[in-house]
């Protein structure tokens, strides 16, 4: 790019997809806290495991993981408690318009998913499609339907427009994820 008297500028496209999800994350986490804070549910976001092999260690202040290794596939993004019932959720963007794609959910996430079901927890994905400004909720069920009753490799958006729930964002709490789960699981024990 060239600006007047004679500054040329070089700029790349440093495009990095490091940090997609990092929206919905960040509002996943002020609604936790602010359900946290309520004291209307513990929910957190669970940590990666991994193993740290090395660290550049110059003073305690200043040490930095230089080499690490995911010990075990994790299970999901979420998980807590809320009005005595265990909760554990995925939470995924997707840019796409049309659908998302079921790969988005690994085998590992998927089978966790269905055994908080079978053990009587209650397990779901949030999915927000950001190039729309739709969040969804699905019930873990709903999804396993789809799974077991398709050969696509994608959800369409109709499918969350039809089965999923719309999460409206908010001020606070952000996505109101727990008024859902309160019409699902908890209607008449208000």
């Amino acid at each position: 790019m060239r600006y007047p008297k004679g500054i040329k500028k070089n700029y790349q496209n440093n495009t990095s997809h490091g940090n997609r999800g990092m929206v919905l994350e960040h509002d996943l986490n002020d609604t936790n806290q602010y359900y946290l804070e309520t004291k209307r549910a513990v929910i957190h976001k669970k940590p990666t495991p991994i193993t740290i092999n090395k660290v550049n260690y110059p003073s305690r202040l200043e040490a930095v993981i230089t080499e690490a290794h995911f010990k075990t596939p994790s299970t999901t993004d979420y998980n807590g408690v809320y009005r005595a019932k265990y909760i554990d959720f995925e939470a995924k963007e997707t840019r796409n318009t049309k659908y998302f794609p079921i790969a988005n959910i690994h085998i590992h996430q998927q089978k966790h998913l269905k055994n908080i079901i079978e053990c009587g927890g209650i397990g779901f994905i949030i999915v927000r499609f950001t190039n729309l400004n739709e969040t969804f909720l699905l019930k873990g069920e709903d999804l396993f339907q789809f799974l077991n009753t398709s050969t696509r490799k994608s959800i369409p958006i109709e499918y969350f427009r039809k089965k999923g729930y719309l999460i409206h964002i908010k001020y606070a709490p952000r996505l109101d994820y727990l008024k859902i789960i309160d019409d699902l699981y908890f209607k008449g024990d208000k």
